[in-house]
């Protein structure tokens, strides 16, 4: 999937017509619909704004990751474990390691 189709398909997800992502990206609907064709390619800021008014991280956007999950919460989660005490921070990963290990035993 290319962006122009990434965008088109969280757009319509999130039942946002291509007015109202081109108000939030700063540029005309026009452009927003060549974005979509996959006629031209939103410069690093605009797709940038299209990412965070779609709610996805900009390397899911661009394909760089197939996890659209990796949603501005988890990436705020994430920012706020970096910035932990180093033996805050190894508790922490130590706790969801084991949650993930046990989620996923129990899953099979």
């Amino acid at each position: 999937m290319n962006t122009g189709d990434r965008i088109t398909a969280l757009r319509k997800a999130k039942k946002m017509s291509q007015t109202d992502l081109a108000k939030i990206a700063g540029v005309s609907r026009e452009i927003i619909e060549r974005y979509e064709r996959g006629e031209a390619s939103p410069s690093i800021e605009v797709a940038r704004k299209i990412a965070e008014g779609l709610d996805v991280s900009l390397d899911y956007l661009a394909g760089s990751t197939s996890k659209a999950s990796m949603d501005k919460q988890t990436l705020k989660l994430i920012d706020d474990i970096e910035e932990l005490e180093p033996s805050v921070k190894d508790k922490l990963l130590f706790l969801a390691n084991a949650v993930i290990r046990d989620a996923k035993t129990y899953a099979q």
